[in-house]
Formats: structure tokens, sequence, C-alpha cells
């Protein structure tokens, strides 16, 4: 290389660095690098931050533009805020659910650095003729710029120009140092030095109800009358109490055929009568696999008129998908090749050491099953798609890989933004939340096993606080089919209402399996599970017997749904109750000035007499002032005055007390 060649590509290399001379780092929801999405909510506003300085001391610009990936839609540009010590943040909203791209830019504002240091000449007494002749360049420097500025801007350009001609120094300096000046100045946007972020940030806007949203489980087979087999006419006749308790999901383990092949009896035997339903997860039989309807439940149509009727009272229904087969799934004959094989010649059967499934075999995602297995679940997931199901749990998917959920929810996704998906994955940290980057829009979570207030102060903080919150919505279920957690089991009444007041207040989306209202409880003994569980058998289910929470349920959903601040799962705050066994926390909106306050005695067993501090801080209100408050448990409306209070609860008359917050306005935080 001659040594001109060389001093050129160096001269070239040095105005690149020279130009990128603004630090854009530290960004608030860009997830691995950049390799996986954030998520948020469509239409509903979050704040998006990230640091950005340079050398000396010049007024610095910065946007982030939205650019949706879908082709036909236009692009939007935020102004961010400086906060202070380099951090800015700006309110960015998605308008539909859907994958969006987020450009940062940031460049030297250079006539706004000029009017911040000439206005401290003036203050000073200081001669500024040579800087009105600096300001005047950059406004025709404006009118030069590369990229013309529009035309209106381009005309209020030049009649600056004109007045400026026509004023002396002092009507010059009121005009070039006037708010309009300096606002003009920005339309006209020259960016010195701009610096684009080296990567585009992706942001999925969910639907709201992937955010919040109340599930109530059932097995329809046991909604029958009169101890019969449950059909799907029977949930229709019983919608009606699901949405008086205030649910807005109503969710159904697997609907399909299951086999007889090791079906299971009663309390999970190995030998079954002829009466006995079977496990709904030994899916598939001679009437069909993952695309058909369990006979006695009813037929396709039976099913489609389900969800209208769900529809109709404003509930969707949410299926399980559930990848798991029985022996005698027509999917084992059709391909052999998607299933594991023993030396012997026969299939293997499911198992999770030292537990087995002798009526369920797995399929596995490799070798001669891909690409068509892979196929097939997303033609699956699309099948119920086409007969109104938006929302799907997914049974054990920590247990399947990663690549396939990446895929497949990615393409579900492409036509069907508005699709959820919950991750049924009790398991470690690690993989939940792996689960939930690769496109999961809801996740099981460890609630079930949290009970102490530092367990449950610990965890929500976590949850709420760190990088996770911006791609992992828990789901709070107290309860499932599968776990009878021993808290329940000994805590009676009290501590379910304890549970479903913590599952609904503490996260956006929760859920309770059917059987939870009237607090049944009955274990197998010396485990997390239900005796006489629905999953091998029918129950008869009453659930006006005595001692049912329903009143609870329906004060708390209804709670949820008219306060603001119930929607957003991270503005959870933690406050001092001087008393271990009670959990002192708040919810709060400061955008509808919605304020709410918990406390939720863990106990359920003794009483708790116990003193409490006021967040008037929060208000920016002395420790000696009052505010306004109503008990959302019974309506009535009084003044509390100064930071420490005092509270009884008491396990079997109020377990917990929710409280609203009138703050005196121009107070909010």
């Amino acid at each position: 290389m001659t040594k001109g060649k060389r001093e050129s590509q160096t001269s070239t290399e040095i105005f690149r660095f020279a130009e990128a001379r603004i630090a854009i780092e530290n960004v608030s929801h860009e997830i691995d690098g950049g390799r996986f999405p954030a998520k948020t909510v469509a239409e509903q506003p979050f704040e998006f931050f990230c640091d950005i300085f340079s050398d000396g001391h010049d007024v610095l610009h910065a946007t982030v533009t939205i650019r949706p990936h879908r082709k036909g839609k236009n692009a939007a540009s935020v102004d961010l805020e400086h906060l202070g010590n380099d951090r800015w943040q700006g309110d960015v909203t998605l308008p539909e659910p859907g994958m969006w791209e987020l450009e940062i830019q940031a460049w030297r504002d250079v006539f706004g650095t000029w009017r911040r240091d000439t206005a401290k000449k003036l203050s000073a007494g200081q001669d500024i003729s040579l800087e009105l002749k600096e300001a005047r360049k950059m406004v025709e420097d404006a009118l030069e710029a590369k990229g013309a500025p529009k035309a209106a801007t381009r005309k209020n350009l030049e009649a600056l120009l004109q007045r400026l001609d026509r004023n002396d120094d002092t009507d010059s300096t009121q005009t070039l140092m006037s708010e309009e000046t300096f606002q003009l100045m920005r339309e006209a946007q020259v960016k010195a030095n701009l610096t684009t972020y080296e990567r585009k940030i992706h942001i999925w806007a969910d639907r709201e109800a992937a955010a919040f949203s109340a599930w109530y489980e059932l097995f329809p087979r046991s909604w029958g009358k009169d101890g019969a087999h449950g059909t799907f006419d029977d949930v229709i006749d019983r919608l009606a109490y699901v949405k008086d308790l205030g649910f807005d999901v109503i969710y159904f383990p697997p609907i399909h055929p299951i086999g007889k092949t090791n079906r299971k009896g009663p309390n999970n035997t190995l030998t079954a009568g002829d009466d006995d339903p079977g496990s709904p997860y030994a899916i598939g039989s001679d009437d069909g696999g993952h695309t058909a309807i369990e006979p006695e439940l009813g037929t396709l149509d039976d099913f489609d008129r389900l969800v209208a009727a769900a529809q109709d009272h404003g509930l969707e229904v949410a299926l399980d998908f559930a990848i798991q087969c029985s022996p005698d799934h027509p999917w084992i004959r059709e391909h052999p090749e998607w299933f594991d094989w023993r030396p012997d010649g026969t299939i293997k059967f499911a198992e999770n050491p030292p537990k087995k499934y002798e009526d369920i075999v797995n399929v596995h995602f490799y070798r001669d099953a891909i690409p068509s297995l892979w196929i097939e679940l997303r033609d699956v997931v699309l099948f119920w798609i086409e007969h109104g199901v938006k929302i799907f749990r997914v049974d054990n998917p920590h247990t399947k890989p990663f690549p396939f959920w990446e895929w497949m929810i990615g393409d579900i996704h492409k036509d069907h933004p508005d699709v959820i998906f919950l991750a049924e994955a009790f398991t470690r940290p690690k993989v939940m939340k792996r689960l939930a980057k690769v496109g999961y829009s809801q996740s099981y979570s460890y609630f079930t096993w949290r009970h102490t207030k530092e367990e449950l102060t610990e965890y929500l903080t976590g949850l709420t606080q760190e990088e996770c919150r911006h791609y992992m919505r828990p789901n709070f279920f107290a309860n499932t089919p599968d776990i009878n957690p021993y808290f329940l089991q000994t805590s009676g009444r009290a501590g379910f209402r304890t549970r479903m007041v913590l599952a609904a207040t503490l996260a956006g989306n929760y859920g309770i399996y059917n059987g939870f209202e009237i607090c049944e409880g009955a274990p197998v003994p010396g485990k997390e599970e239900y005796l006489d569980s629905e999953k091998y058998q029918l129950r008869a289910w009453d659930f006006d017997q005595p001692g049912h929470i329903k009143d609870d349920i329906r004060l708390i959903n209804t709670i949820r749904r008219e306060n603001a601040a119930m929607r957003d799962f991270t503005n959870l705050n933690f406050f001092t109750a001087h008393d271990d066994r009670v959990l002192y926390y708040g919810r709060m909106d400061a955008a509808t000035g919605n304020y709410l306050l918990f406390h939720v005695l863990l106990d359920p067993h003794t009483p708790a007499d116990f003193g409490f501090e006021l967040p008037l801080w929060k208000f920016g209100l002395p420790d000696d002032a009052s505010i306004e408050v109503q008990d959302l448990m019974h309506g009535n409306r009084f003044t509390w005055h100064g930071v420490n209070h005092r509270l009884a609860l008491h396990p079997d008359a109020r377990p917990y007390a929710i409280w609203r917050l009138y703050p005196p306005p121009g107070m909010r935080t």
C-alpha cells in the first residue's frame, strides 16, 4: 500500500470516529444485546430510558424513532428528556400489537448551546455582538443544511433573517433569544455530530389481556348435571357464574379424545374401570388427536357455540396446548419417526423419575421429526385460532426445545399478533426467563411457594424492578389441578382469602382453579396433590356450600377492573408495617391519580394489631399532613392525619384491607 493511499484510509477512519462524538448506552429495553425483544402493551405508554453524553458541555438533543415491522405503517418520533446525570427518558406508545423497532439518535444542539451560553453572558453584562453574528450564521446554515427544512420552516427562517436585517442589536438579541426562535431552530433540525445507536431496539407489543387478566380454570367434564359427564352445553349454562365472579378468561385443560391404553383410574391408580374417564393429558384415540374433541364433551360445532357464548359474556376461552400423546394417538401410526422407540420395538413412555406416566408418550423434536413435527404442531395452534381461541396455556414448555418455541410463536404472531401464550413452567429461574424471551406472553411463577413477608417482598421486588420486568409477565395462579399447596391444606378459609387477594393484587395476571372458591384443599397425604383429583375422575361441585369466598373474589376482581393502578404490574411499592406477618404494599398510577394501599395478614390462624406508616412522602407531603382515604371494602371515606397509624386484622373477620388515597391537588407522584 502506498503512503498516500494509507494516509487517505487513515483520514477516512478519523472522520468516521470523529463524527460519532456522542455516547449512547445503558438502554433500558435492550435484552441480551438485542438478541430478544422486550415486551409492552399496545396503546399504553411506557418509559424508555438510556444514557446519552458527550465530551464538553454542549447542549444535546435526542429522539427515539418508532417504526413498525409491517410495511405500510408510518414512523413516529419521540423527543427524549434529560433527567440529569446523563440519563434520558421518553414516554413511548406503540399503537397496535406486533413487533416494533426503536432507533435512538442524539446530536449536538448548536443553537441550544449558543442560547444557553449567551444567556449567561447577558446576565453578566458582557458584550454579545459577536454572538449575534454567530447566531445569524446558524440561521443561514439551517437554510443551507443537508436535507433542507420543510417549506413552512424554510419560510419562517427566511422571515427571521429579514427581521434581523431590520433590527438593531437590542432587538436582534430579543428575537434570537426568544422561545419562538428556539423552537424554529429545533424544527430546522441542524444535527451536529448526529449519532445513531448501533442497534435497533425491538419491542413486541401485546394486547392488554397479555398483561392484565383474571383466569378461571375448570374441567368441562365435571360440570355436568346430577353427576353425569359434563358437556360444552353444560359449560355454556354456567358462563354467567364465571362472569359474575369477575373473571375474563375461562381456561380448559385438554378437551381432546382420551386414549384407552394404560388409562389411569381415580387418584392416579394404574387400573381404570370401564367408566373411568382417564387423564385428559393422555391425548389421542381412534376418535382423533390434537384437533379433535373428546366425544363425551360434544362436537366441534358445540365448541364453536361455546366460544361464541363466552364472547357474549365478555369471556375468552383459553385452551391447554399439551403436546404429549396417548399410546393410541393417530400420530404414532402415521408418523412413527416423531417418537422414541426402545431396542425391543416398544414405544418409550413418558417419565420424570421416579414418576412414570404409563398413559403418555412424548414426541421428540429432532432427527427425522424435523421439520414435519414442528409444522404439524404449529398447524394445531392455527386450527384452534380458526375456531376463535386466542389464548393458549402450554403444558411443560421447558421440556421442549427453545428454538421450536421461538420459531412457532414467531410464526403464529406474523399473522396473529393478538394470540397469547402462557408458559406452564415451574422450573429453574433462567429457564423460565428464556421461555419469556423466546416469545411467551405470560409465565407461571414461584408465587405458589412464597408465603412469608420476606419471601414475597424479595420475589416481587425482583420481578418488578430487575431487567426481567421488560420481557417476563408472571401469572400468579393461587392453585392448579397439579398443585394443592401445603399452605392451603392447613390454612382454612382465611388462608384461601389471603392467597386470593395476594395473587390478584400483586400481579397483573392471576388465576384460580375451580374449587378454590369453596376452599377445597383435601390432599393426598404428604403430597401437594388433590385427593380425588379431577385429572383422573369426575367431580360434582357445589359452589354454594357454606364457607365459600365468592364475595371476596367478586370484590377483588371489581377493584382490579375499576382502578387503573392495577393494570401496571411494575408500579408495585412495599411499605412499612410493624409486624412480620403483615404484607403492606401499594399500587400507584400517577397519570390517572389512582393510588391504592393493601394490608394483608399472612398468618391464617392468629390476629394482628400493628402500626404502619402512611407514605405521605410519595406525594411530597410532610409527616404531619392529612390525606383523604376510602375503604374499598366498605365504601366509606374519611381522613388520615400524619404518618403513623394502627390497624387490626383478624383471620376470621378481616384478613386484608384495601384503601384508595386521594392526595391534595398538585401533590401526585
